[in-house]
């Protein structure tokens, strides 16, 4: 049995080959992709790696994003991108690249039953817009770039806190601690009620560590930087 955590862990990548050993996991709730995650793991061909993703993730939510930077053309994407499986979620950045709200995209694709993943959010106003744009959604997730936020100096712990106060009133709402750094993340957005993290395949393979006796990885490092020492073949 997988360890027990109040928050659902969602993998975060697009590397098809990791993604097809944690499809069978428990650990592993469901999946997140985006463009630049695609690009990094040299996939060319959008709807075949999806597809292929799809033919093995089955029973698990999956987000794919749209990339049009219009909004008559991301509708038209997020349709598309929505009628390849009934789990699919279609990731929508909470603006274009002009800065434009995309609140009336996600009103409009929300009335058409759309599972949305409104992403790239980083403040609490934008929050407030994004979770009125999802009334009467059947299921929508609510992206929040807490590591984003971490990386500007600023603590996300109350930021995540305050948005999951607001999404309080709609279950079928749910906010999602992206970005992570650490698994330290894990313990903070449990602690504030997040209902989804996502992970990297790296950050997976720390969760081990979790409540790990110290003294025990203190000893572990040495050991390592001991081996690599030999291995490099060190001399002085």
């Amino acid at each position: 049995m997988p360890p027990e955590y109040s928050i659902s862990i969602f993998g975060d990548g697009a590397d098809l080959e990791t993604i097809v050993a944690l499809a069978s996991d428990p650990l592993i709730s469901g999946f997140t992709t985006n463009p630049t995650l695609m690009r990094q793991s040299g996939v060319d061909d959008y709807a075949g790696f999806a597809h292929k993703v799809l033919d093995v993730v089955v029973d698990k939510p999956i987000s794919f994003e749209v990339f049009s930077d219009e909004f008559d053309e991301m509708g038209r994407q997020a349709r598309l991108i929505a009628a390849w499986g009934d789990n699919v979620f279609v990731k929508i950045p909470v603006t274009n690249t002009r800065g434009e709200s995309s609140a009336a995209l996600i009103s409009d694709l929300t009335a058409d039953g759309l599972s949305l993943n409104v992403t790239a959010i980083l403040s609490l106003p934008q929050v407030e817009m994004v979770h009125e744009a999802l009334a009467g959604t059947r299921a929508a997730i609510v992206s929040v770039f807490a590591g984003r936020v971490a990386d500007t100096g600023r603590d996300p712990v109350p930021l995540m806190a305050d948005a999951r106060e607001i999404l309080s009133d709609d279950s079928a709402q749910r906010l999602l601690w992206a970005s992570p750094r650490e698994v330290l993340n894990l313990r903070q957005a449990e602690s504030v009620g997040c209902h989804i993290i996502t992970m990297t395949n790296e950050l997976i393979g720390k969760l081990p560590n979790l409540g790990r006796d110290l003294d025990d990885l203190s000893l572990d490092t040495v050991r390592m930087f001991r081996r690599d020492a030999l291995e490099s073949g060190f001399v002085l």
